[in-house]
């Protein structure tokens, strides 16, 4: 791992959709849910979309597919930005900033400041909603789509997280 971020994602530079665009990327954030187990009289703030108990977790990757920054224990009911901002402004946690002029991609749950990336608002931004429709077109949402198909890096992660044990 480049510590300092100072080299190109292989990733990046193997995918002509990335480069030049996105080379001070340095990685993704953002929140898993994972099932938990909670006295009753507790359940209400963990239960989240689906109706049962979770835990939201989050976490930083780089593209190296490593967990470089996780924080556990918060609601399923807590959204990103409600776990990301405390994490961040938190000098004990030791949250891996990105350099000046690097940064990190999240979606649409986190907010817009120097170091974190996110997709347009006004288009489709998860890659799953550009399987369903016809090719993107237009600056927005080719970047939309770059970014996402970018961020899923930290989806795949999660995936052989859970699959591994490592949540």
């Amino acid at each position: 791992m480049d510590p300092e971020f100072k080299d190109i994602s292989e990733e990046i530079l193997r995918d002509s959709r990335y480069i030049p665009h996105f080379k001070d990327c340095i990685g993704a954030i953002n929140g898993v849910h994972v099932p938990t187990s909670i006295p009753p009289k507790d359940q209400i703030p963990y239960i989240g979309t689906k109706g049962t108990p979770t835990q939201n977790i989050m976490v930083v990757c780089n593209f190296d597919m490593q967990f470089i920054f996780v924080v556990t224990s918060w609601e399923g009911t807590a959204d990103d930005a409600r776990i990301f901002l405390p994490a961040m402004r938190n000098h004990v946690l030791n949250f891996p900033k990105p350099p000046k002029g690097k940064y990190y991609l999240v979606d649409a749950g986190y907010p817009q400041m120097d170091g974190y990336l996110r997709p347009s608002k006004s288009e489709r931004y998860h890659i799953s909603n550009f399987h369903r429709g016809s090719q993107p077109n237009g600056y927005q949402k080719v970047f939309n789509h770059a970014q996402s198909s970018l961020r899923t890096i930290i989806e795949c992660n999660f995936e052989f997280g859970i699959k591994d044990g490592r949540f």
